[in-house]
Protein backbone atom coordinates (compact mmCIF):
# COMPACT_ATOMS: atom_id res chain seq x y z
CA UNK A 1 0.00 0.00 0.00
CA UNK A 2 1.27 3.22 -0.91
CA UNK A 3 0.82 6.18 0.98
CA UNK A 4 0.89 9.38 -0.28
CA UNK A 5 2.29 12.49 0.54
CA UNK A 6 0.23 15.94 1.76
CA UNK A 7 2.08 18.64 0.27
CA UNK A 8 2.61 21.59 2.98
CA UNK A 9 2.03 24.42 0.85
CA UNK A 10 -1.05 24.73 0.71
CA UNK A 11 -3.04 27.35 2.92
CA UNK A 12 -4.74 26.60 6.46
CA UNK A 13 -7.84 28.76 6.69
CA UNK A 14 -9.40 26.79 9.38
CA UNK A 15 -6.79 27.46 11.89
CA UNK A 16 -8.96 30.93 12.24
CA UNK A 17 -12.16 28.78 12.79
CA UNK A 18 -11.47 26.31 15.31
CA UNK A 19 -13.77 28.10 18.44
CA UNK A 20 -16.67 30.27 18.32
CA UNK A 21 -13.59 32.81 20.56
CA UNK A 22 -11.71 32.58 17.55
CA UNK A 23 -14.39 32.74 14.75
CA UNK A 24 -15.79 36.14 17.15
CA UNK A 25 -11.89 37.85 16.75
CA UNK A 26 -11.81 37.38 12.91
CA UNK A 27 -15.32 38.07 12.21
CA UNK A 28 -15.38 40.54 9.22
CA UNK A 29 -18.87 41.79 9.86
CA UNK A 30 -20.58 42.65 12.59
CA UNK A 31 -24.56 43.26 13.26
CA UNK A 32 -25.54 45.64 16.34
CA UNK A 33 -29.09 46.02 17.56
CA UNK A 34 -28.48 49.89 16.20
CA UNK A 35 -28.14 48.71 13.20
CA UNK A 36 -31.59 48.70 12.92
CA UNK A 37 -35.55 50.27 12.54
CA UNK A 38 -37.69 48.83 13.53
CA UNK A 39 -41.70 49.28 11.73
CA UNK A 40 -44.69 50.22 13.20
CA UNK A 41 -48.45 49.98 12.12
CA UNK A 42 -50.81 52.47 13.93
CA UNK A 43 -54.23 52.33 13.91
CA UNK A 44 -57.21 54.75 15.31
CA UNK A 45 -58.87 53.28 18.76
CA UNK A 46 -57.52 52.24 21.94
CA UNK A 47 -56.25 48.92 23.60
CA UNK A 48 -55.53 47.99 20.05
CA UNK A 49 -52.84 45.33 19.27
CA UNK A 50 -53.73 42.69 17.06
CA UNK A 51 -51.66 40.37 15.21
CA UNK A 52 -51.44 40.87 11.74
CA UNK A 53 -52.00 37.41 10.08
CA UNK A 54 -49.68 37.57 7.02
CA UNK A 55 -46.85 38.53 9.31
CA UNK A 56 -46.70 36.61 12.58
CA UNK A 57 -45.44 38.80 15.55
CA UNK A 58 -46.10 42.14 13.88
CA UNK A 59 -49.14 44.02 15.38
CA UNK A 60 -51.56 47.35 14.00
CA UNK A 61 -51.22 49.09 17.34
CA UNK A 62 -53.49 51.54 18.62
CA UNK A 63 -51.66 55.12 20.27
CA UNK A 64 -51.81 54.02 23.80
CA UNK A 65 -49.89 51.32 23.17
CA UNK A 66 -46.93 53.04 21.38
CA UNK A 67 -45.19 54.00 25.00
CA UNK A 68 -44.87 50.61 25.81
CA UNK A 69 -43.10 49.81 22.01
CA UNK A 70 -40.99 52.74 22.85
CA UNK A 71 -39.74 51.71 26.07
CA UNK A 72 -39.21 48.39 24.51
CA UNK A 73 -37.27 48.94 22.02
CA UNK A 74 -34.96 51.34 24.22
CA UNK A 75 -34.69 48.37 26.61
CA UNK A 76 -32.98 46.59 22.97
CA UNK A 77 -31.13 49.35 21.95
CA UNK A 78 -33.04 49.74 18.61
CA UNK A 79 -32.58 53.29 17.58
CA UNK A 80 -35.41 54.03 15.46
CA UNK A 81 -38.86 53.23 14.02
CA UNK A 82 -40.50 54.20 10.89
CA UNK A 83 -44.52 54.19 10.97
CA UNK A 84 -46.88 53.18 8.53
CA UNK A 85 -50.93 54.56 9.15
CA UNK A 86 -54.02 52.59 9.11
CA UNK A 87 -56.45 55.54 8.37
CA UNK A 88 -59.87 55.87 9.69
CA UNK A 89 -61.09 56.58 6.03
CA UNK A 90 -60.03 56.52 2.66
CA UNK A 91 -60.75 58.84 -0.36
CA UNK A 92 -59.43 59.60 -3.73
CA UNK A 93 -56.49 61.86 -2.65
CA UNK A 94 -55.40 60.34 0.63
CA UNK A 95 -56.16 63.59 2.15
CA UNK A 96 -55.58 61.54 6.40
CA UNK A 97 -52.12 61.32 5.08
CA UNK A 98 -51.50 65.23 5.15
CA UNK A 99 -54.46 66.19 7.92
CA UNK A 100 -52.85 67.20 10.93
CA UNK A 101 -54.58 64.72 12.92
CA UNK A 102 -54.06 61.97 11.07
CA UNK A 103 -52.96 58.77 12.71
CA UNK A 104 -49.44 59.00 11.89
CA UNK A 105 -48.90 62.80 12.92
CA UNK A 106 -51.01 61.80 16.23
CA UNK A 107 -48.49 58.80 16.53
CA UNK A 108 -45.13 60.80 15.70
CA UNK A 109 -46.47 63.41 18.78
CA UNK A 110 -47.05 60.45 20.75
CA UNK A 111 -43.87 59.02 20.64
CA UNK A 112 -41.75 61.73 20.76
CA UNK A 113 -43.14 62.58 24.35
CA UNK A 114 -42.95 59.16 24.83
CA UNK A 115 -38.98 58.63 23.99
CA UNK A 116 -37.52 61.96 22.81
CA UNK A 117 -34.23 59.92 22.09
CA UNK A 118 -36.06 57.72 19.70
CA UNK A 119 -35.26 58.65 16.30
CA UNK A 120 -38.63 58.56 14.59
CA UNK A 121 -39.19 58.30 10.70
CA UNK A 122 -42.13 58.63 8.62
CA UNK A 123 -43.50 56.81 5.39
CA UNK A 124 -44.52 59.50 3.26
CA UNK A 125 -46.58 57.81 0.76
CA UNK A 126 -50.14 57.80 -0.68
CA UNK A 127 -51.30 53.87 -1.33
CA UNK A 128 -52.43 53.57 2.52
CA UNK A 129 -55.04 56.66 1.95
CA UNK A 130 -56.27 56.44 -1.12
CA UNK A 131 -59.39 54.54 -1.96
CA UNK A 132 -58.04 53.43 -5.41
CA UNK A 133 -54.64 51.97 -3.17
CA UNK A 134 -51.89 53.85 -5.63
CA UNK A 135 -49.09 56.23 -4.52
CA UNK A 136 -50.72 59.05 -6.08
CA UNK A 137 -53.72 60.58 -7.47
CA UNK A 138 -54.87 59.48 -10.67
CA UNK A 139 -55.82 61.13 -14.07
CA UNK A 140 -58.08 59.48 -16.62
CA UNK A 141 -55.79 58.76 -20.27
CA UNK A 142 -57.99 57.61 -23.45
CA UNK A 143 -56.46 56.35 -26.05
CA UNK A 144 -57.83 55.87 -29.21
CA UNK A 145 -60.01 52.94 -29.83
CA UNK A 146 -59.67 52.02 -26.09
CA UNK A 147 -61.34 52.27 -22.85
CA UNK A 148 -60.45 55.00 -20.50
CA UNK A 149 -58.04 53.75 -17.44
CA UNK A 150 -56.45 55.71 -14.92
CA UNK A 151 -53.20 55.97 -14.51
CA UNK A 152 -51.16 57.87 -11.85
CA UNK A 153 -50.21 61.72 -12.25
CA UNK A 154 -46.69 62.15 -11.30
CA UNK A 155 -46.95 65.91 -11.27
CA UNK A 156 -50.29 66.54 -9.96
CA UNK A 157 -49.06 64.26 -6.77
CA UNK A 158 -46.06 65.83 -5.91
CA UNK A 159 -47.29 68.58 -4.12
CA UNK A 160 -50.02 66.25 -1.59
CA UNK A 161 -46.82 64.21 -1.21
CA UNK A 162 -44.62 67.35 0.19
CA UNK A 163 -47.91 68.56 2.29
CA UNK A 164 -48.00 65.12 3.60
CA UNK A 165 -44.13 65.36 4.42
CA UNK A 166 -44.62 68.27 6.08
CA UNK A 167 -47.44 67.29 7.79
CA UNK A 168 -44.77 64.75 9.08
CA UNK A 169 -42.58 67.19 9.66
CA UNK A 170 -45.00 69.99 11.95
CA UNK A 171 -45.51 67.03 13.99
CA UNK A 172 -41.93 66.27 15.23
CA UNK A 173 -41.22 63.71 12.95
CA UNK A 174 -37.36 63.25 13.34
CA UNK A 175 -37.08 62.13 9.19
CA UNK A 176 -39.26 61.57 6.38
CA UNK A 177 -39.18 58.87 3.91
CA UNK A 178 -40.89 59.18 0.60
CA UNK A 179 -41.51 55.55 -0.68
CA UNK A 180 -44.06 56.57 -3.72
CA UNK A 181 -41.69 56.43 -6.52
CA UNK A 182 -42.76 60.01 -7.85
CA UNK A 183 -40.30 61.51 -10.17
CA UNK A 184 -39.19 64.19 -8.44
CA UNK A 185 -40.51 63.66 -5.45
CA UNK A 186 -37.09 64.50 -3.22
CA UNK A 187 -36.36 67.80 -5.04
CA UNK A 188 -40.04 68.39 -4.15
CA UNK A 189 -39.84 67.32 -0.52
CA UNK A 190 -36.54 69.22 0.06
CA UNK A 191 -37.48 72.65 -1.29
CA UNK A 192 -40.81 72.40 0.75
CA UNK A 193 -39.00 71.53 4.19
CA UNK A 194 -36.42 74.16 3.54
CA UNK A 195 -39.03 77.03 3.03
CA UNK A 196 -40.99 75.71 6.00
CA UNK A 197 -37.77 76.15 8.05
CA UNK A 198 -37.32 72.52 8.23
CA UNK A 199 -33.66 72.77 7.16
CA UNK A 200 -32.32 70.00 9.26
CA UNK A 201 -34.70 67.08 8.95
CA UNK A 202 -33.33 64.60 6.83
CA UNK A 203 -34.97 62.74 3.72
CA UNK A 204 -34.47 58.71 3.63
CA UNK A 205 -35.58 58.23 -0.45
CA UNK A 206 -37.18 54.73 -1.30
CA UNK A 207 -34.43 55.29 -4.00
CA UNK A 208 -34.31 51.58 -5.63
CA UNK A 209 -37.78 50.70 -5.11
CA UNK A 210 -38.93 47.56 -6.81
CA UNK A 211 -42.33 46.66 -8.26
CA UNK A 212 -41.60 43.27 -6.40
CA UNK A 213 -43.75 40.25 -5.20
CA UNK A 214 -41.94 40.35 -1.86
CA UNK A 215 -45.16 43.34 -0.53
CA UNK A 216 -47.39 40.86 -0.12
CA UNK A 217 -47.76 40.21 3.19
CA UNK A 218 -47.37 44.47 3.69
CA UNK A 219 -50.54 45.53 1.40
CA UNK A 220 -52.20 43.08 3.93
CA UNK A 221 -51.07 44.54 6.75
CA UNK A 222 -51.55 47.99 5.56
CA UNK A 223 -54.55 47.79 3.85
CA UNK A 224 -52.66 49.04 0.81
CA UNK A 225 -53.03 46.69 -2.58
CA UNK A 226 -53.81 48.45 -5.71
CA UNK A 227 -57.88 48.15 -6.47
CA UNK A 228 -56.85 47.75 -10.21
CA UNK A 229 -53.85 47.24 -12.42
CA UNK A 230 -50.26 47.46 -10.61
CA UNK A 231 -47.50 49.04 -9.56
CA UNK A 232 -45.08 48.60 -12.23
CA UNK A 233 -45.43 52.10 -14.14
CA UNK A 234 -43.83 53.98 -11.03
CA UNK A 235 -41.96 51.19 -8.93
CA UNK A 236 -38.83 49.91 -11.08
CA UNK A 237 -38.36 46.74 -12.78
CA UNK A 238 -36.68 43.95 -10.84
CA UNK A 239 -34.59 42.90 -14.09
CA UNK A 240 -32.92 46.69 -14.06
CA UNK A 241 -29.56 47.09 -11.65
CA UNK A 242 -28.17 49.99 -14.06
CA UNK A 243 -31.39 52.11 -13.50
CA UNK A 244 -31.04 51.44 -9.73
CA UNK A 245 -28.14 53.52 -9.84
CA UNK A 246 -29.68 56.17 -11.93
CA UNK A 247 -32.56 56.10 -9.43
CA UNK A 248 -30.12 56.49 -6.46
CA UNK A 249 -27.57 59.19 -8.12
CA UNK A 250 -30.55 60.83 -8.90
CA UNK A 251 -32.21 61.07 -5.64
CA UNK A 252 -28.83 62.20 -4.19
CA UNK A 253 -28.56 65.09 -6.65
CA UNK A 254 -32.21 66.09 -5.48
CA UNK A 255 -31.35 66.27 -1.79
CA UNK A 256 -31.60 62.74 -0.43
CA UNK A 257 -29.69 62.54 3.32
CA UNK A 258 -29.76 58.44 3.40
CA UNK A 259 -31.07 56.17 0.06
CA UNK A 260 -32.72 53.13 0.30
CA UNK A 261 -32.97 49.93 -1.62
CA UNK A 262 -35.71 48.05 -1.39
CA UNK A 263 -36.33 44.42 -1.33
CA UNK A 264 -33.24 43.93 0.16
CA UNK A 265 -32.48 40.08 0.00
CA UNK A 266 -33.18 40.23 -4.14
CA UNK A 267 -31.06 43.69 -4.33
CA UNK A 268 -27.76 42.37 -2.39
CA UNK A 269 -25.97 42.76 -5.82
CA UNK A 270 -27.33 46.55 -6.41
CA UNK A 271 -26.57 47.46 -2.58
CA UNK A 272 -23.00 46.28 -2.89
CA UNK A 273 -23.11 48.23 -6.56
CA UNK A 274 -24.44 51.35 -4.64
CA UNK A 275 -21.80 51.12 -1.66
CA UNK A 276 -19.15 51.15 -4.29
CA UNK A 277 -20.55 54.07 -6.26
CA UNK A 278 -21.86 56.14 -3.65
CA UNK A 279 -21.12 57.52 -0.02
CA UNK A 280 -24.49 58.27 1.08
CA UNK A 281 -25.55 56.52 3.78
CA UNK A 282 -27.29 53.34 2.29
CA UNK A 283 -30.52 51.88 3.82
CA UNK A 284 -32.03 48.33 2.63
CA UNK A 285 -35.71 46.84 3.94
CA UNK A 286 -35.77 43.78 4.23
CA UNK A 287 -39.18 43.42 3.49
CA UNK A 288 -42.34 41.93 4.60
CA UNK A 289 -41.90 38.82 2.46
CA UNK A 290 -38.91 37.92 3.19
CA UNK A 291 -39.71 38.25 6.91
CA UNK A 292 -42.89 35.84 6.16
CA UNK A 293 -41.26 33.20 4.82
CA UNK A 294 -38.48 33.15 7.53
CA UNK A 295 -41.48 32.70 9.69
CA UNK A 296 -43.20 30.43 7.78
CA UNK A 297 -40.31 28.19 6.89
CA UNK A 298 -39.26 28.03 10.84
CA UNK A 299 -43.42 27.54 12.53
CA UNK A 300 -42.90 24.29 10.01
CA UNK A 301 -39.99 23.41 11.79
CA UNK A 302 -37.02 23.37 8.25
CA UNK A 303 -34.88 26.33 10.06
CA UNK A 304 -34.37 27.65 13.18
CA UNK A 305 -35.17 30.92 12.99
CA UNK A 306 -32.27 32.67 15.07
CA UNK A 307 -29.70 31.36 12.65
CA UNK A 308 -31.37 31.88 9.19
CA UNK A 309 -32.51 35.78 10.76
CA UNK A 310 -29.24 37.02 11.74
CA UNK A 311 -27.48 35.05 8.56
CA UNK A 312 -29.67 36.90 6.43
CA UNK A 313 -29.17 40.20 8.39
CA UNK A 314 -25.50 39.47 8.51
CA UNK A 315 -25.76 38.93 4.31
CA UNK A 316 -27.35 42.30 3.92
CA UNK A 317 -25.19 44.22 5.90
CA UNK A 318 -22.02 42.34 4.49
CA UNK A 319 -23.11 43.68 1.13
CA UNK A 320 -22.87 47.76 2.24
CA UNK A 321 -26.25 48.65 4.11
CA UNK A 322 -25.30 51.10 6.66
CA UNK A 323 -28.67 50.43 8.37
CA UNK A 324 -31.38 47.90 8.06
CA UNK A 325 -35.06 47.99 8.41
CA UNK A 326 -36.34 44.80 9.40
CA UNK A 327 -39.50 43.15 11.28
CA UNK A 328 -37.11 41.21 12.72
CA UNK A 329 -35.46 43.93 14.46
CA UNK A 330 -36.54 43.25 18.18
CA UNK A 331 -35.78 39.29 17.96
CA UNK A 332 -32.46 39.92 16.42
CA UNK A 333 -31.32 42.58 19.22
CA UNK A 334 -32.22 40.03 22.00
CA UNK A 335 -30.00 37.20 20.25
CA UNK A 336 -27.26 39.32 19.90
CA UNK A 337 -26.87 40.43 23.48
Amino acid sequence: MTTRTIPLDFTRTRRLRGSQTMRDLVRETRLSPQDFIYPLFVAHGTGIRQEIESMPGQYHLSLDQLAGEATELKSLSIPAVILFGLPASKDEVGSEGYAPDGIVQQAVRTLKQAAPDLVVITDVCMCEYTSHGHCGVLRVAQDPGAEAQAEVDNDATLPLLVRTALSHADAGADMVAPSDMMDGRVAAIRDGLDEAGYVNTPIMAYAAKQASAFYGPFRVAADSAPQFGDRRSYQMDPGNAREALREIEADIEEGADIVMVKPALPNLDIIARAREAFDHPLAAYNVSGEYAMVKAAAAAGYVDEQRITLEILTGIKRAGADMIITYHAKDAARWLT
